[in-house]
């Protein structure tokens, strides 16, 4: 496992093709419980199809990352995006990139955007959310519960092995705060300019149309969206062959016409 250091935490990241061309660099914002492994080979693949290179980075306190040290704050998701993502690509020296961002990555990727930072080209997101709704609580509830198992535990571990307990409490006991149910990012929106995808699935479990609907009509810059049917919160996995071309022809949107050094003869 390869480690960088961010903000004096230890982060483990993969990545591949960077710098090698001067081709844009897709980012990859994993979810609530998510970390480098749980992307599986999606990075690989569509680093491959796309041309581009790929950055995969576990947030503190996740995969085999340094584990957590302090309660969540509200703000969480705020310092992840303008303190850590900013940090990590310098340590890698990513200049031109497209952030791929699922659920919390998702919202991770709007508040980085809202910043517009030099070098972003767009971003993709799953699953994003912008507030909390009522559906989230209930659905966030019901996981919880589900993952007291010991056999739903164990299957966390094989990814976060003694982070899982510390990953599991601050994801329920953080959304699950009466403090953050009044968490919400639509202020942000109207500052990103740079093209924005969104692909959510109809039954997702933890967010409705409603989260969609509020990023297309407050972001300023070109939308494009993606409503899968029959699909849940997690479309690379079940709907992957839609989100992967939606992603792919998204990705060669946003690097038409960009101007790459050309190699030395």
């Amino acid at each position: 496992m390869t480690y960088l250091t961010a903000g004096n935490t230890k982060l483990e990241y993969q990545s591949m093709g960077l710098l090698a061309d001067r081709s844009p660099t897709l980012v990859w914002l994993h979810e609530a419980l998510g970390c480098v492994a749980m992307w599986k080979d999606l990075p690989a693949e569509m680093s491959s199809r796309t041309g581009c290179g790929c950055l995969n980075y576990s947030r503190q306190g996740h995969g085999r990352s340094e584990p957590m040290t302090e309660i969540r704050g509200v703000d969480y998701l705020h310092r992840e995006a303008w303190d850590v993502l900013p940090a990590v690509l310098r340590a890698v020296g990513v200049d031109d990139h497209i952030v791929v961002g699922h659920s919390d990555g998702a919202s991770i990727a709007l508040l980085y955007a809202s910043r517009r930072p030099s070098g972003l080209l767009g971003i993709a997101l799953e699953a994003p959310h912008v507030f909390v709704e009522d559906v989230t609580v209930k659905g966030i509830r019901r996981a919880a519960t589900a993952f007291a198992s010991q056999n739903q535990r164990n299957r966390l571990r094989r990814y976060h092995g003694e982070n899982t307990d510390r990953v599991l409490h601050a994801w329920h006991d953080t959304w699950l705060r009466t403090d953050f149910r009044d968490w919400n990012i639509e202020d942000v929106l109207p500052e990103i300019l740079c093209p924005t995808l969104i692909i959510q699935g109809e039954d997702d479990e933890y967010g409705s149309v409603k989260q969609v609907t509020a990023i297309a009509n407050q972001v300023s810059g070109p939308v494009r969206t993606l409503m899968l049917p029959g699909c849940g919160h997690t479309p690379h996995v079940s709907h992957k062959t839609e989100t992967v071309a939606a992603i792919v022809y998204f990705v060669g949107e946003c690097c038409e016409g960009i101007v790459r050094d050309q190699p030395e003869i």
